[in-house]
């Protein structure tokens, strides 16, 4: 009996004494987010899912296994900060979400994941799902391992008005909607309040409140004001509570106003801003979080007949707005992240946005800084992630060719690590004797 307890002890012992596996990377080009600067000839030294060390000529322990990307161009891996990863396969139709279950559109959300952290988008921050608490359940299963996706941070549930831009609309006033699709309905601060209490119980990271009306809502207007400054207040009060941000969808200009007043960290959309607004937001510190690629694709599903009609009418001439206000808010200084309405356009396809950052006031830098080291910020995980220094998570990504001078490179991602793990890797990229590929 004494021999068998030694030797499990002896296995035990081993196994807490096993040193953690070291990978290292050999980059030809290290884009150094921080500094907006590229280095060159960097090794970065990986202990199990941090990095660790990251320098030129740095030695490489003996039993690391190598990763050889000398002939390409390392990235932190890339945040997009307004997706809805988690809204299964849509078709340009809301309403059709009560086609299929619950269980349903969270399974098909596993392939938009997929698909995300496979084009190099390593963290997401999701805002909303019409299926309240799909996202909590996707981002559980990703950080448990059960499925292969993006870091998430979610905010469970849209919190709307009654009929607002975040609630089911269009369907007969007579049909009774299940709980998780009128989860987030609130018309008082003080229901507003309970509602952000439940979210927090439930496990959200962040908070999504809409402060006007939406282009992709049926019946509903862009212009229009939703939830009263009142409301906003008490949303980022509780939120504050529990140690939560807010982000608040806003297109038109005094929603927008509204929402910086009231404390939002970041701006979705801001079509309409006005030099008001952009001052407010520069004196306050709000992001903006401007999708200015997904025009595009409500334009192209409006060709071929999945855009609904009325969205088309809600987005008539504000697409070019709000690229216009997307120019004069960076000129003006306001703090810019990286948004794309992933679901809108296909997912996976995030990095297409990149290039139309560049056509609109942006250098390639600072457009891969909205997606690392502002993104970073605006989550609040800035010592995580956003680039590729000691202590923070393996997240990274490699490209053929140069994203500085041409960023729409990014648009063709061949390597992607995620805590540690390789999910991608380039056909081409050479292998060390143990084998690290």
């Amino acid at each position: 009996m004494k021999i068998q307890v030694l030797a499990a002890a002896t296995v035990v012992f081993s196994a807490l004494a096993a040193p953690a596996q070291v990978t290292a990377i050999k980059a030809g080009r290290l884009v150094d987010t921080d500094a907006g600067t590229v280095l060159t000839d960097q090794v970065i030294l990986i202990r199990e899912n941090k990095v660790e060390q990251v320098g030129k000529a740095l030695p490489i322990p003996a039993g690391a296994k190598v990763v050889d990307l000398s002939a390409m161009t390392v990235l932190p891996g890339l945040i997009d900060c307004h997706t809805h990863v988690a809204d299964g396969h849509g078709d340009g139709e809301p309403f059709n979400v009560l086609r299929k279950t619950a269980s349903q559109i969270v399974l098909e959300s596993v392939t938009n994941a997929r698909k995300m952290l496979e084009s190099g988008f390593t963290t997401v921050r999701d805002v909303g799902s019409y299926r309240a608490l799909n996202d909590v359940a996707l981002r559980d299963a990703i950080a448990r391992g059960y499925v292969p996706g993006p870091r998430m941070f979610v905010a469970g549930a849209y919190i709307t008005i009654t009929g607002g831009a975040g609630a089911m609309t269009g369907q007969a006033p007579d049909i009774q909607l299940p709980w998780d699709l009128r989860y987030g309905e609130a018309n008082s601060p003080w229901e507003v309040r309970q509602r952000i209490r439940q979210l927090a119980h439930d496990g959200v990271d962040l908070i999504k409140v809409l402060s006007t009306g939406a282009i992709l809502t049926h019946g509903s207007n862009p212009s229009s004001l939703e939830f009263t400054p009142e409301e906003l207040n008490a949303a980022v009060d509780e939120a504050s509570h529990f140690g939560l941000r807010v982000a608040v969808h806003a297109h038109a200009a005094q929603g927008i106003k509204n929402a910086i007043l009231a404390g939002a960290a970041s701006i979705e959309h801001a079509e309409m801003v006005d030099d008001e607004g952009i001052a407010l937001a520069i004196k306050r510190g709000t992001y903006f979080d401007m999708d200015i690629y997904d025009e595009e694709c409500i334009q192209e599903g409006g060709k071929n007949g999945t855009t609904p009609k009325d969205f088309l009418q809600h987005d008539a001439e504000l697409g070019q707005l709000q690229r216009d206000n997307f120019r004069k808010s960076l000129k003006a200084g306001v703090k810019m992240a990286f948004g794309t309405d992933a679901g809108v356009c296909p997912y996976g396809t995030s990095a297409k946005q990149f290039a139309f950052m560049v056509k609109y006031g942006m250098t390639p830098m600072q457009a891969i800084q909205a997606a690392t080291t502002n993104a970073a910020d605006l989550l609040g995980h800035s010592k995580e992630v956003g680039s590729i220094k000691p202590g923070k998570y393996a997240d990274l990504i490699a490209v053929s060719g140069d994203p500085i001078k041409d960023v729409s490179v990014l648009e063709r991602v061949d390597f992607v690590m995620k805590d540690g793990t390789v999910y991608k890797r380039p056909r081409t990229a050479g292998c060390d004797a143990e084998g690290a590929y």
